[in-house]
């Protein structure tokens, strides 16, 4: 059995024994990233990883989403990517996985262009919801933290983990029609292959099946997503 379809069986046997709907996504393996993680010295790594995925729940989304409008509901985030982007960083950081990471030790290589969103021991990740200008550079930061450099490394992995969401969920989950989703970081592998010569495994978290988002004009200059239960 492959490594996609093991964890494909092993979303299957989660979502039957819970009632909960869990999160679901897609994955895609480039430069043997799947095969990889199976080798026994990546495997702690790859269970904690999936171990985070399959942990939230579609309610778990809906009230995280929720809360930050409770006291005012101007506060309510336009699309769900806050709640996904904070229940992510929660689970990662539980497990010790270092946040916002910077990839080289130099100074002048700081802030949010020059670090990843987590890292531990040998994999590195990058939550991509951000404009698709830049899912060219969201690609090749973990190829810069597993690669050799002339410019002193603050970390030193082996593999990328980039998590965005698909078509299906930029549209239903309220996010800006020009972030740059899954199906875009699939495209960018072919012309960009032989710049980015470290494994990377792309997941795509998909749209819910028991709600949706709708975004709706709260104030002249204020839109927030309304969630609506399916």
């Amino acid at each position: 059995m492959d490594f996609v379809t093991g964890c494909s069986n092993l979303l299957l046997s989660n979502s039957i024994a819970n009632l909960q709907e869990k999160v679901r996504y897609k994955v895609h393996s480039f430069r043997n990233a799947a095969v990889i993680l199976e080798q026994p010295e990546y495997i702690g790594q790859f269970v904690e990883l999936y171990e985070i995925l399959e942990s939230i729940t579609e309610e778990e989304l809906i009230r995280t989403h929720e809360s930050y409008g409770q006291t005012e509901i101007e506060r309510t985030p336009k699309s769900i990517s806050v709640a996904i982007n904070k229940l992510l960083k929660d689970r990662f950081t539980e497990l010790d996985w270092s946040p916002e990471s910077a990839i080289f030790q130099d100074s002048n290589y700081r802030g949010d262009t020059w670090r990843l969103d987590f890292a531990k021991k040998d994999i590195s990740i990058e939550v991509g919801f951000n404009h698709s200008s830049v899912i060219a550079w969201n690609l090749i930061k973990p190829v810069l933290a597993s690669e050799l450099n002339h410019v002193e490394k603050a970390i030193q992995t082996q593999i990328g983990v980039i998590i965005t969401v698909t078509e299906e969920m930029q549209s239903k989950g309220g996010f800006d029609s020009a972030i740059g989703v899954y199906e875009k970081y699939l495209d960018f592998l072919k012309p960009l292959r032989n710049l980015l010569t470290s494994p990377l495994l792309i997941i795509g978290i998909e749209a819910p099946e028991t709600f949706e988002i709708k975004v709706e004009q709260y104030a002249p200059r204020k839109k927030i997503g309304v969630v609506v239960r399916l």
